[in-house]
């Protein structure tokens, strides 16, 4: 069927003389549709379509901070997927290294939490209450801790998103942005940030190869954390001047005030995520 010769939309039940209908946008159906070709042909074009802008919006993160908010803002959606749908994709990539490696960044072991972390103290007498009221032992409870704060850390990952996307419109205060955009910034920030532990993870992994500690390693650990939030400066300064036109002297004491609070929440996140794990798991 050719454009401009009239057909029924099978959706809307309405006559049309156009390719797209304008109510749904139906396709006109074409005879090689229904061919083993035609569905080989739409397969491939789904698949490139979608790859193709994955690429496009991965690319313009990492080369172009700010862009993809930007893009938002301005309703360019077409170009590249959305901030929510990037985020998860960041995110499976991040738990997925994670799995491959052997490491974990933002679920730690109870281990860590009882010896590696600023809360510590707290941890061991919050666990120790916790084993005598559950009637058992560290030896057993260990496992299972592990096990489910790796399943709570893939799930509620999302947390570290909101507190950030609350704190922009504090800091840009009087930019008057819609709350959308604070929430696309924040989205596209941690879909970075993601990308950046994927590499510390594949550093990490690269030491252990060689015999080192990997993440365990509290030097290793020091030097990719600095490595990371530096990186991740750098991409605010960036795209705070895209996305909210901050002046250079008053946008470096922004962003130094959203990587100081970048910081703050995964740390918050790493204790949250041990007080949910350590009252749930039996």
């Amino acid at each position: 069927m050719l454009p401009g010769i009239p057909w029924n939309c099978p959706t809307c039940k309405r006559k049309v003389d156009t390719r797209f209908c304008a109510e749904c946008g139906e396709r006109a159906l074409a005879t090689r549709d229904l061919t083993l070709r035609g569905v080989f042909t739409h397969l491939f074009q789904a698949f490139t379509s979608v790859d193709g802008r994955l690429i496009r919006s991965f690319r313009a993160l990492v080369n172009r901070p700010g862009e993809l908010t930007a893009a938002y803002l301005q309703g360019r959606r077409m170009p590249y997927i959305g901030p929510f749908q990037l985020f998860l994709v960041a995110n499976v990539l991040f738990f997925a290294t994670q799995s491959l490696t052997g490491s974990n960044i933002v679920g730690v072991t109870i281990d860590s939490h009882l010896h590696g972390q600023d809360w510590s103290e707290i941890a061991q007498d919050l666990l120790a209450a916790r084993l005598d009221t559950l009637q058992t032992t560290v030896e057993r409870f260990a496992p299972v801790f592990d096990q489910a704060i790796a399943l709570n850390a893939k799930s509620l990952i999302i947390l570290m998103v909101v507190p950030f996307a609350l704190l922009l419109p504090c800091v840009f205060y009087g930019t008057r942005q819609p709350f959308a955009v604070h929430a696309a910034f924040s989205l596209h920030f941690y879909a970075f940030l993601l990308l950046l532990f994927c590499l510390s993870l594949a550093v990490s992994a690269v030491d252990v190869l060689f015999g080192g500690a990997g993440l365990e390693s509290a030097r290793l650990d020091n030097i990719l954390s600095a490595i990371n939030f530096g990186a991740a400066a750098i991409y605010l300064f960036i795209a705070t001047g895209v996305v909210y036109g901050a002046r250079r002297t008053l946008r470096i004491v922004r962003v130094l005030a959203l990587t100081a609070g970048a910081a703050a929440i995964l740390l918050g996140y790493r204790f949250l995520l041990f007080l949910i794990t350590l009252y749930s798991a039996q």
